[in-house]
């Protein structure tokens, strides 16, 4: 079953060749390419210190190795990083695959979730707190299982709270559940197998985080601060409160939000029979409610719910299937393969495939050139492509910045909110007549025409 993982999650590696998130560059990938070959883009965020280096001195060491041994082709450096992280999410699977009951639906369920193959192989800090979610799900001691160490998850929920803070808000509920439940221990003995278990993570993540960003800095409290009182998330986007209930649940689980809503209504008609069920739907509750206060929402902040909605599923579909005719198990298992083919091939193979594919074609032209080193310059929404992680290369790249206003300037505007509002007016501003201009200017058709009666002229 392993190898089946395996082969799904890597051929998502190739097959999926779509932009989704600046986040799968800017957050690991162009911070591990700086660690390891001395250039690479930072973005604020690791400015001001409110993300952990953990995850990406994962790749940087990934990086380290390959040009320890002069490995590091282009090739190497885009696509390593990805394998690594689908054999991560292969490993998951399995880990899912064996929590569920070893049943066909739970590895039918996992393997053909079309969310879960089109960001399982992406360098997504989302993607990892959902692979180990799922790790630390598979070895929580649930009800009617035997376990020989009730606390051996702690560990991965405090590496998932180090990593992604808000993870604590999947946790909190389930460790709470968890403490109810030990009725053999006194809570001193809870209280210390917990902090045993989570104190060296913590430590070491302040030790390893304050070595990397030069100064002593806690990034779990600065993430607070500047993400959640600050709410600095409001300038990337917002959407009303119930956006996740009506829309990113469905888009995160697709045509299995069907089996999902049919389990979630027999889960709480009969809730003594499922005391699992319920404490999971309980923490996918409370994760809702509170990602829905924050007025910044991306579908993809759904990714460590995946797991426990899947479980849910399956077991739904496992207990109906029982009961169905032969005939109507095969169609529901059509339906549900078919209705996640469609959308992972679409997201994954065509929808916002430009922005990778110029940058293949800006790789050409950049090993190509020989006397003068080309200039590029991204006229497009602050870090719509790579960086040095696909160049790797020390070209001269520039595009246009988002930064929050930590200045407090009044009438702030950001230069790709200047640029859009005032092309033209942008344009003349930074390179007036005589001035040198770069030798590539990578925008969308959306404002080519400017260009050409502009800038060609």
């Amino acid at each position: 079953i392993f190898y089946l993982f395996v082969l799904i999650r890597l051929s998502a590696v190739f097959l999926v060749q779509t932009f989704f998130v600046p986040d799968e560059y800017y957050q690991s990938l162009e911070v591990a390419h700086k660690f390891a070959f001395g250039y690479g883009y930072l973005t604020w965020e690791w400015k001001e210190g409110i993300r952990s280096y953990a995850y990406p001195m994962i790749f940087s060491f990934l990086y380290k190795v390959l040009k320890l041994f002069a490995w590091d082709s282009q090739w190497a450096v885009i696509y390593i990083p990805r394998i690594a992280q689908a054999l991560l999410s292969a490993y998951s699977d399995l880990c899912f695959y064996r929590w569920s009951g070893r049943t066909h639906w739970s590895l039918i369920s996992i393997s053909t979730s079309w969310f879960w193959y089109y960001t399982c192989s992406r360098t997504l800090i989302n993607t990892f707190e959902a692979s180990l979610t799922t790790i630390a799900l598979s070895q929580y001691p649930w009800a009617g299982r035997k376990v020989d160490d009730h606390f051996k998850f702690i560990t991965i929920v405090t590496i998932l709270f180090v990593i992604r803070p808000t993870s604590a808000i999947i946790w909190l509920p389930l460790c709470w559940h968890h403490i109810r439940t030990l009725k053999t221990l006194d809570f001193y003995s809870i209280f210390m197998n917990y902090i045993w278990r989570g104190l060296p993570v913590l430590v070491g993540s302040v030790a390893l985080d304050s070595y990397c960003h030069g100064s002593l800095i806690i990034t779990a409290y600065k993430f607070a601060k500047v993400n959640v009182f600050s709410n600095i998330g409001v300038l990337y986007g917002t959407h009303p409160w119930h956006w996740y209930l009506t829309s990113g649940i469905v888009t995160v689980l697709g045509i299995q939000i069907l089996p999902f809503l049919m389990a979630v209504y027999v889960i709480l008609k009969n809730k003594q029979n499922y005391p699992n069920e319920v404490a999971l739907l309980q923490a996918s509750m409370f994760s809702i409610f509170v990602l829905s206060c924050l007025s910044h929402k991306e579908a993809r902040f759904l990714l460590p719910l995946l797991p426990i909605m899947l479980f849910i599923s399956s077991k739904y579909l496992f207990t109906w299937t029982k009961k169905a005719t032969q005939l109507r198990t095969y169609l529901v298992l059509a339906v549900i393969f078919l209705g996640n083919l469609f959308p992972a091939w679409y997201v994954g193979y065509n929808h916002q495939r430009g922005t990778l594919d110029v940058m293949h074609h800006l790789n050409q032209v950049a090993l190509e050139a020989e006397y003068i080193k080309p200039q590029f310059l991204f006229l497009m929404p602050c870090h719509s492509t790579p960086l040095y992680s696909y160049f790797h290369e020390t070209v001269h790249a520039r595009f246009l910045t988002c930064n929050p206003n930590f200045l407090n300037i009044e009438g702030y505007v950001d230069e790709a909110d200047q640029f859009y509002a005032d092309p033209e007016g942008w344009w003349n501003n930074k390179y007036p007549p005589g001035a040198q201009i770069p030798t590539h200017i990578i925008c969308f058709d959306t404002i080519d025409s400017f260009f050409e009666t502009n800038v060609l002229n």
